[in-house]
């Protein structure tokens, strides 16, 4: 879980929006998405690497994934959602 404080200085790097942490479905979406081979980050590439948590920006069309408790603030890692 990302911690609180960490939470309130973090930003999406691309729009400066405030993020928020991902519902437990939504990840775990992505992750049946992410077994199955379907899925690819913004910049076109297939993401291959379980998602523990993730940070949806504001505006609910990217999530930027959280890893071993630290936030990929890429945005070619960014992963589109379907608003």
């Amino acid at each position: 879980m990302i911690a609180p404080d960490l939470l309130r200085i973090l930003c999406c790097p691309e729009t400066h929006q405030e993020l928020r942490p991902a519902e437990a479905t939504v990840v775990e979406a992505l992750n049946a998405r992410i077994a199955a081979g379907t899925l690819k980050n913004r910049a076109g590439q297939a993401v291959t690497e379980k998602l523990d948590e993730g940070l949806v920006r504001a505006d609910g069309r990217f999530l930027y994934p959280v890893r071993r408790n630290i936030p990929v603030m890429l945005v070619d890692e960014a992963i589109p959602l379907a608003i």
